[in-house]
């Protein structure tokens, strides 16, 4: 096989197997053993970055050498810095603070640590150096293999922009199943109290999915479920009390107390108002600052519901004094 390969290109036949073949240490070079074990694993395909190209003709002849079937190979453009000039690296994730690996990688979280779907990730990367030919940017896995075509791959690299690429991954999550995320990503709601319902782990889910990002954000957008808030807003607060708000937490209160369902409170809140004319940004600031401790977050009413009685009642009374 040597004999053959010396035939081919021009190089010292003392230096064969250092330069080839084999290094120093005995241990085969990375094209060899790249080309024996594409070989045996029955590669029919290799696909891989553009700076690839000038090691094509080694390793096709390596092949010929052995008399093994060629696969058919791809050279695609690099993925390049956001800013810059050169092919992406872990230090531009280690400088901007975002990942670079699949998974974890020398104690820095990989993409999937950070919580992107693998769809949302496989979406995101195909539109590096290929585009549909149309607006379309959001692909199932089904749709991407059917809109794919070789020839409209770029000839120039693409630069990596992690704000898109968490862009597509709050697509995915706006869209996808609340209870399929639950069991496929229980990691990331460890953070739930383990004695509440799955029922109630998905309403949760449901309301916060469409504020996130990146699934390890559901930690700071949850917690109003579980936490009372520990401060208010200042300026919100300063608002609300020159406009008397205490008659609408005592109001309520009363609803609390009655146990009446809190999905009903906005219009039975609406009927109370026709005698005492709040503004219902003042109503429902009062109320949101009470409960959540800022003017962030889903639905009011649904938080209270979710929260129950008894937690409801509690922050209700905990914020009357500042008032």
């Amino acid at each position: 096989m040597k004999d053959k390969i010396r035939g081919e290109i021009q190089i010292n036949s003392d230096e064969i197997d250092d330069k080839i073949l084999m290094k120093a240490d005995g241990m085969p070079t990375y094209h060899f053993a790249n080309i024996v074990d594409d070989h045996h694993m029955q590669i029919s395909h290799v696909i891989r970055g553009e700076e690839w190209l000038p090691s094509l003709p080694l390793h096709k002849i390596i092949y010929e050498a052995f008399d093994w079937e060629i696969p058919i190979f791809m050279h695609l453009p690099l993925i390049l810095k956001p800013e810059g000039k050169g092919k992406l690296s872990k230090r531009d994730g280690d400088k901007s603070g975002f990942p670079v690996f699949p998974l974890e990688w020398e104690n820095k979280p990989g993409f999937k640590e950070r919580g992107f779907l693998p769809e949302a990730m496989v979406n995101y990367l195909s539109l590096l150096g290929w585009n549909p030919g149309s607006e379309q940017e959001i692909f199932s896995l089904e749709e991407l293999v059917n809109a794919f075509e070789i020839d409209k791959i770029q000839k120039g690299g693409a630069r990596f922009n992690f704000d898109k690429a968490k862009w597509v991954n709050h697509k995915y999550l706006e869209n996808s199943d609340t209870e399929s995320i639950l069991k496929r990503f229980p990691e990331f709601f460890k953070v739930l109290p383990s004695t509440w319902s799955e029922k109630k782990r998905t309403l949760i889910l449901s309301a916060v999915k469409e504020r996130l990002n990146l699934l390890e954000e559901f930690e700071n957008n949850s917690r109003l479920f579980f936490e009372d808030p520990k401060s208010y807003d200042e300026k919100v607060l300063e608002k609300i009390k020159k406009k008397n708000p205490k008659k609408i937490i005592d109001y309520v209160i009363e609803l609390c107390e009655k146990e009446i369902d809190p999905l009903k409170w906005k219009s039975l809140i609406s009927e109370w108002n026709e005698e005492h004319k709040y503004s219902f940004g003042i109503i429902m600031q009062s109320l949101r600052l009470a409960i959540v401790g800022n003017l962030s977050g889903p639905d009011l009413f649904f938080i209270c519901s979710i929260l129950e009685k008894d937690v409801t009642l509690e922050r209700l009374k905990k914020f009357k004094p500042n008032l």
